[in-house]
């Protein structure tokens, strides 16, 4: 599986009575596709997993796997599991509920802070029975879990491992050595929306990006500025767009973002669930405005 491009982590709407929104989001995930998105991740952190019930979380994943394959886009699926085992069941139980090409995002063992070895373990131990490519997920604020640019590439190097989600809060050591070095047919796509532009131009495949859903477009414009060569057109662009990505993150993701949405129309509520909190109505204005001026 070849990862390119802009993947946008869909959030998961809630209408007025604190059920999914299946429609709003079978909706969003159209308009994202027909915008440009590459594919779409469903169940990321941006999804609210851990908040839905095991029901919702199956409908969620219908809804964005019938979305990709009318698209003939890429879908990836969050895969959650407390150790190695739970998380090869719930990579089987995905590739048993998707019927198209899929790839299983998992993050690196988080809480238990199993060192390097033990992560390389980890990963070597999914792949080897995994019915899915799998997509790293590194995001150490998120895990307690550092890792070295060596690490990375040892990971990278293991069959069935096909990318990284990228989210180490910046621009580091590990992702220049990541980068120079990563085996052909490995994609390393940032999680960090506000640090897209650079990471695209050292060479980065991708980005899997929440503020995209709010100026998608722009940021496969983005990306293919950077393929391009456009460098002039593509720092121009990255710095309108870093402004956004940093607003959409002003409270703790995806409060902003669904606020952006449900100001627009697009969504029913911009309800969270607990213990997110709804974003501020100043919050949500300066990203409705940052959107609003990307178009002039």
């Amino acid at each position: 599986m070849e990862l390119t491009g802009i993947h946008v982590p869909l959030i998961t709407p809630f209408a007025a009575d604190g059920s999914v929104a299946l429609d709003a989001l079978a909706a969003l995930a159209d308009e994202l596709l027909t915008a440009g998105a590459a594919g779409l991740v469903a169940l990321g952190t941006t999804g609210e997993p851990a908040a839905l019930t095991e029901e919702e979380r199956w409908a969620v994943i219908d809804v964005a796997a019938a979305a990709c394959a009318a698209h003939g886009a890429t879908l990836t699926v969050g895969a959650h599991g407390g150790d190695t085992r739970a998380t090869a069941e719930a990579v089987a139980a995905i590739r048993e509920r998707v019927p198209q090409a899929a790839a299983a995002l998992v993050t690196v063992p988080g809480f238990v802070r199993a060192g390097e070895a033990g992560t390389v373990a980890h990963f070597r131990a999914l792949a080897a029975g995994s019915p899915l490519p799998l997509v790293v997920y590194h995001i150490p604020y998120r895990t307690g879990q550092q890792l070295s640019g060596a690490a990375l590439l040892e990971i990278a190097a293991i069959d069935g491992v096909v990318g990284v989600k990228y989210a180490t809060g910046g621009l580091d050591e590990a992702a220049v050595q990541l980068l120079a070095a990563a085996p052909d047919g490995f994609a390393v796509l940032t999680g960090e929306d506000a640090f897209l532009s650079p990471l695209l131009a050292l060479g980065a495949a991708g980005g899997i990006l929440a503020s995209a859903h709010l100026a998608t477009a722009r940021f496969v414009e983005l990306a293919a500025a950077w393929r391009a060569g456009d460098a002039a057109r593509a720092r121009e662009l990255g710095h309108r767009l870093t402004g956004l990505a940093l607003a959409a993150f002003a409270a703790p993701n995806p409060a902003v973002t669904k606020g952006v949405l449900h100001a627009q129309g697009r969504i029913p509520t911009p309800d969270v669930r607990l213990p997110l909190l709804p974003a501020g109505r100043a919050e949500v204005d300066t990203a409705l405005a940052l959107v609003s001026r990307l178009d002039h």
